[in-house]
């Protein structure tokens, strides 16, 4: 079987560092999903528009690691093992446990809630989204509506991630900061970002400036006693 993306999804983050490690922890989120030539058909669409939230199934195209085999072919490279980030970096799990970037096929699946549909723009149907967990230009392979009767499992085991609680940072960026900044709703989804902790679970150096490209802008920030203290906040050169 042979799969080509459909489209591609544009979002606020340009690098890995600081997208959320789940789709719909950062609602405020604004993605922008945009199709390729071959897919940019009306009738692909038609009755999308009943439905507030779509799965995504899309490539970790910035995880994906190669090798080249013995008749020089081109492989993919994975381990059946992996350390999870939420477990510290040293407990190890199989692969197909975790939701690990570096898996044999390199595909991701995420929920997303539809903000609205435009059908008739110079890049063809777009489809505007919130909450996504995607690095912007990310390939997307398919797209299916959520369905709430078959798709929700509220009374499902999550096994080592059941006890593991999202952190929710207090984030404290001083007034002039923000002064500059011309498009204002863009500051909630930053706020949403930062109080999910960037970090890998593992740092706890309240004296480590760490910075985050997020919609054209660098935020510089540190973090002490579950406090998020932007300290810059300038736009990218």
């Amino acid at each position: 079987m042979e799969i080509v993306p459909i489209a591609k999804i544009y979002t606020d983050f340009p690098e890995k560092f600081g997208i959320p490690r789940q789709s719909g922890l950062a609602p405020a989120l604004r993605g922008r999903i945009v199709f390729e030539p071959d897919f940019r058909n009306l009738d692909a669409l038609r009755g999308l528009e009943e439905f507030s939230h779509i799965w995504l199934i899309w490539e970790f195209s910035a995880n994906v690691r190669r090798g080249v085999s013995e008749d020089s072919s081109a492989v993919m490279k994975w381990q059946p093992t992996v350390r999870p980030p939420r477990l510290g970096g040293n407990a190890t799990m199989g692969v197909f446990a975790t939701r690990s970037p570096f898996r044999p096929n390199p595909l991701g699946l995420s929920c997303v809630e539809i903000d609205r549909i435009e059908y008739s723009t110079a890049e063809g149907p777009i489809i505007y989204v919130r909450g996504a967990d995607l690095m912007d230009g990310t390939p997307i392979y398919d797209i299916k509506p959520y369905i709430r009767y078959a798709d929700s499992r509220p009374h499902a085991v999550c096994g080592y991630v059941e006890n593991l609680k999202e952190r929710n940072l207090k984030v404290v960026i001083p007034p002039e900061m923000t002064a500059g900044i011309t498009d204002k709703s863009m500051m909630p989804a930053l706020v949403e970002t930062l109080q999910l902790d960037p970090r890998p679970s593992y740092h706890d150096d309240p004296e480590r400036v760490y910075g985050l490209s997020f919609a054209g802008y660098n935020v510089r920030f540190k973090v002490s006693d579950n406090v998020l203290e932007v300290i810059s906040l300038g736009t990218n050169p």
